[in-house]
C-alpha cells in the first residue's frame, strides 16, 4: 500500500511552492504515495506561473484522506486554502504565522495516522519567530506541539549517508562541557533507529572524535578517552553497532567508501561542512526522535531567487522520497500492531 504524505508548501515567500510544483509536475511522485498538499491556492498559482506548469489539483476534505487510493496529488481543504498571495522574499509575521498553521495541520494529520509522514518545503526561522514561534527552532516547536518528551535531534541525510550530532546550535567553546557518555549513546540510538525506520535493518554507525588526531592518546585533549569511548561502550550495551571514535578528518572518507551508514558528530559544523561539500543541493534534514516521520530539504528558502522558477528541486525530491520510505515503514508497523 502506498503511504499517505502530508506535503506542506513551506514558506510562501520563498522557493518552497515552486519546488512543490516541480516535484509534482511530471506525475511520477504519485506512484510512490498518496499526496495531500497543504497550502493556499493563490501562492500555488503564483508558483505554477513561475514554473510554467499547472497542476490542476483537486480539492478534497481531510476526512476523505483514508477513503481511497488517490491516483494524483490533491489539495487539502482547510482554513488557509483561500489566503491571498504573500509578498515574496520577506521574512514577515504574516508568512511566518501561515507556515505554523500549515505545519500544525500536517503534523496533526500525521499524529492521528490520517497521513503517514510529513514533508515540508524550506522554512525561514526569522519569519516563524515573527509569526509566533517561541521555540529556538522548528524541531523544538514540533516537540511542544506533539507533546514529545523523548530525546530528539536533527539528522542530516545525503543519499545513503546519515549524520547526527551530540551538540547542535551552541557556541563552539561550550561543546566540550556539554559532551557526556549518555549524550553520545543517545545520539547513536537516534540515528540508528531513524535508519531502521527508513528501511536499513542493520545500520552501521561510526563516531567522530572531538580533538585533532582523535586526541592522540590524550596529548591533544582527553574527551575521546574520558567521554566518547564510554559513550560508545554504552551504545553497544544497548544493542547498537557502533564503532570509534575516529578522527573527524578521515571518518567521512570511510563512510563515503561504504563502511558506515551513519556518523555521530560532536558539534554542528563537524558534520555539516562535510555533508554540504559532498552534496549541498541533495541534502535532507530529518527531525529525529519525534513520534512521526518529518523530512525537509537541508537548504533554505532562497528569497533572492523566488519567483524566477530556477530553484533546484533535487533536495526536495530526496526529502519526499525519504518521507515515503519512512511513512511506508510506519504504516507497515501500524498494520502489524493491529494484526497482533
Amino acid at each position: 500500500m502506498k503511504p499517505n504524505i502530508a506535503l506542506v508548501i513551506g514558506d510562501p515567500a520563498g522557493v518552497g511552492p515552486e519546488l512543490i510544483v516541480k516535484l509534482l509536475a511530471d506525475g511520477s511522485a504519485s506512484a510512490h504515495a498518496n499526496i495531500f498538499v497543504i497550502g493556499n491556492r493563490a501562492t500555488l498559482a503564483d508558483a505554477e506561473r513561475a514554473i510554467g506548469h499547472s497542476l490542476n489539483l483537486e480539492v478534497v476534505a481531510a476526512n476523505a484522506i483514508r477513503t481511497r487510493d488517490f491516483g494524483r496529488p490533491v489539495l487539502l481543504d482547510w482554513a488557509g486554502l483561500s489566503a491571498p498571495s504573500f509578498a515574496t522574499g520577506q521574512a514577515a509575521a504574516a508568512n511566518g504565522a501561515f507556515m505554523l498553521d500549515m505545519l500544525t495541520l500536517g503534523a496533526t494529520l500525521t499524529r492521528d495516522e490520517k497521513t503517514d509522514a510529513l514533508c515540508f518545503a524550506p522554512l525561514n526561522k526569522g519569519a516563524l519567530r515573527a509569526g509566533g514561534m517561541q521555540q529556538a527552532d522548528e524541531l523544538r516547536w514540533f516537540e511542544d506541539l506533539l507533546g514529545c518528551h523523548a530525546y530528539t535531534g536533527e539528522l542530516n541525510v545525503l543519499d545513503t549517508l546519515w549524520t547526527s550530532r551530540v551538540t547542535s546550535h551552541v557556541a563552539l567553546k561550550d561543546v566540550s562541557d556539554l559532551l557526556t557518555p549518555e549524550g553520545i549513546a543517545d545520539a547513536a540510538k537516534l540515528i540508528a533507529e531513524a535508519l531502521k525506520a527508513s528501511g536499513k535493518s542493520a545500520p552501521r554507525i561510526g563516531v567522530c572524535g572531538l580533538n585533532p588526531h582523535n586526541g592522540d592518546g590524550g596529548n591533544y585533549g582527553r574527551e575521546e578517552l574520558d567521554v566518547i569511548e564510554p559513550g560508545i561502550a554504552l551504545a553497544r550495551e544497548r544493542g547498537y553497532a557502533v564503532e570509534g571514535p575516529f578522527p573527524a578528518d578521515t571518518i567521512f572518507v570511510r563512510a563515503k567508501n561504504g563502511q558506515y551508514d551513519g556518523i555521530v558528530t560532536m558539534y554542528h559544523d563537524q558534520g555539516q561542512i562535510a555533508m554540504k561539500l559532498m552534496g549541498f543541493e541533495r541534502g535532507v534534514t530529518v527531525q529525529g526522535g519525534l513520534p512521526i516521520p518529518v523530512t525537509t530539504p537541508a537548504h533554505g528558502t532562497a528569497y533572492d531567487i523566488t519567483g524566477r522558477g530556477v530553484a533546484n528541486v533535487g533536495a526536495m525530491k530526496n526529502a519526499f522520497d525519504l518521507a515515503c520510505r519512512m511513512g511506508a515503514h510506519r504504516a507497515a508497523q501500524s498494520r502489524e500492531s493491529i494484526a497482533a
